[in-house]
């Protein structure tokens, strides 16, 4: 063990990043946290950033949105032909690398580097499990429970049941394996196995490795909380130059376009839902004037803070996430939920093995159209999700991290898919009613809410229920973008975190205006590729730095 007085220096010098508590391996370098960056105060305005890596982020990202902005109709078919290449070509690529990843954290869980305390070995949690479990869960994939929780079940189900055909020498069924052709039960179980696959043990394990990555390296190691600290033992002090700048802008971008693509499904679901309750015009101008008016609102909590806003605000959507669900079980098919979940579960680790096969496979619609999006969105989301877990996990042991990171939301998922998903398919057998079928797919929440008492309440706390998602993915990605455009610092000046929460805005908007929802999955799909080479490194990195570090307990 090494404790260098250099980094331990470095850690302390008013940078927001707390030397280790008890014994560490502390990284001997020379580098100091800001030691890049530009800082200056005019006319009341604080800037402090890493010159290089916030110059070529922001100016590349503005002139994204600008010539989008400007060329809408010139952009949609470069969008459509890059978004057919990625899923037709590279699907294979996305689901090997995400089960090399899951497999690694499983492997971490089992061995004695469980025993590492993030922080160092007498380090103690800043936060208690409930408003921890709170912060990962409105960071990790809130706009998307509530945008896919009716639509992926019932569309799965649907496809199942319908069995395998062929288009054009296509097979055109979502479901891996044959689908269920003509058997309501098999559809409902392959179904929410074929659901449960994109949101359980494969995502959460990515944001898993990369908030402990972070967390290990920054907070063990005394290094700046930056993507580029990561490959320390790869790099060594080049990590300091352009090898590194270039890792943290990748970063940048896969970030800011992983959460545009989150914001504009929010976006869409909640203009539709307004459409549908209060006859609100549903069309682009509403949904611009609702991501700028929702992104006014987390400014207000981005200038909070982190314990006032972040954490307030996802404690908030906690409740009413948890309020919906509790009127989901009590007011729908109760017993079936019930007796479903732990069905759901089995199944979907009973199709585990076919669902992770990355060769071999013929379905394309479901792999290509479906997962191989899925997990791009999962690891452009990864350095926004990671950084930000990484912030709020210290004092955890990497065992502890490692559970509670996957497998208390695998149940939670779990639960939530089944009581949405299992009172869609439930209306559509047993009451035989196809609305929540037909419907469009920012609608199908408020369709299937429509057949169940208190409707227009229920509705508009799902709508609420995005627009909070919405304002805490945006505070949070601001927070964590300006700690990797400005050297590593946490504790910026917080009129960085405006200009770039303000920049999500734009990117959404510019997206959905230059080819709606498809632009935006084609732009995380173009970033989570290269950034899925950084994960695969992180693997290797955080196994060679835990090896190193003193064991608590």
């Amino acid at each position: 063990m090494t404790n260098n007085n250099k980094a331990s220096q470095a850690t302390t010098a008013g940078e927001g990043i707390p030397s280790p508590e008890g014994p560490a391996n502390v990284i001997d370098t020379d580098y100091v946290i800001g030691q890049d960056n530009i800082a200056f105060r005019r006319f009341g305005f604080d800037l402090d950033v890493h010159g290089k890596v916030f110059s070529i982020s922001a100016l590349t990202i503005l002139f994204f949105v600008i010539l989008t902005l400007a060329l809408q109709e010139e952009v949609e078919p470069i969008f459509d032909a890059a978004f057919g290449f990625l899923t037709g070509s590279l699907d294979w690529f996305f689901l090997l690398s995400t089960n090399i990843i899951l497999i690694v954290a499983v492997v971490l869980i089992f061995t004695p580097l469980g025993k590492v305390r993030i922080g160092g070995a007498l380090a103690k949690p800043e936060f208690s499990y409930v408003g921890w479990f709170a912060m990962l869960f409105a960071a990790g994939m809130g706009i998307g429970l509530v945008f896919f929780g009716v639509n992926e079940p019932l569309t799965h189900f649907g496809t199942s049941l319908a069995g395998t055909t062929v288009e054009n020498g296509v097979r055109t069924d979502w479901a891996p394996l044959d689908g269920a052709a003509g058997d309501q039960q098999a559809a409902i179980s392959l179904g929410m196995a074929a659901t449960l696959y994109h949101w359980n043990l494969h995502p959460w394990a990515v944001y898993a490795m990369v908030a402990l990555s972070l967390a290990l390296f920054s907070f063990n190691k005394g290094l700046p909380l930056t993507m580029r600290s990561i490959f320390y033992p790869l790099l060594g002090e080049r990590v300091w130059g352009w090898p590194g700048h270039l890792i943290d802008i990748l970063a940048v971008f896969s970030t800011l376009f992983g959460l545009a693509t989150s914001l504009g499904y929010g976006a869409s679901q909640a203009t539709a839902g307004l459409h549908y309750l209060f006859d609100i015009p549903d069309g682009n101008v509403t949904m611009v004037l609702l991501i700028m008016g929702i992104t006014l609102v987390a400014l207000m909590s981005v200038m909070a803070g982190v314990d006032k806003g972040v954490q307030r605000l996802s404690m908030i959507n906690m409740v009413m996430a948890f309020v919906l669900l509790l009127f989901m079980i009590a007011v729908g098919p109760t017993l079936l939920i019930l007796t479903d979940f732990f069905g759901n579960l089995g199944s979907y680790l009973s199709h585990l093995p076919a669902l992770s096969m990355p060769f071999g496979r013929e379905d394309d619609n479901y792999r290509q159209g479906w997962t191989a999006l899925y997990w791009a969105w999962w690891i452009s989301w990864s350095p926004f999700v990671g950084m930000f877990i990484a912030r709020v996990s210290r004092g955890r042991t990497v065992r502890e991290f490692l559970i509670s990171v996957m497998i208390v939301p695998t149940l939670v998922s779990t639960l939530w898919f089944t009581a949405f998903g299992t009172t869609a398919i439930d209306q559509v057998i047993t009451d035989h009613f196809d609305g929540v079928k037909n419907a469009v797919v920012e609608l199908q929440l408020f369709v299937m809410l429509s057949q169940l008492p208190w409707t227009a309440i229920t509705s508009f706390v799902g709508i609420l229920l995005v627009m909070v998602f919405f304002i805490t993915s945006s505070d949070s990605g601001s927070l964590v973008i300006d700690s990797l455009t400005a050297g590593g610092k946490v504790d910026a000046p917080k009129a960085q975190r405006v200009f770039w929460a303000l920049i999500e805005g734009a990117i959404a908007i510019a997206l959905l205006l230059g080819g709606g929802l498809g632009a935006l999955q084609t732009a995380v799909l173009a970033t989570g590729l290269p950034f899925t080479l950084v994960l695969l490194a992180a693997c290797f990195a955080v196994v060679k730095g835990l090896r190193s570090e003193p064991r608590s307990g």
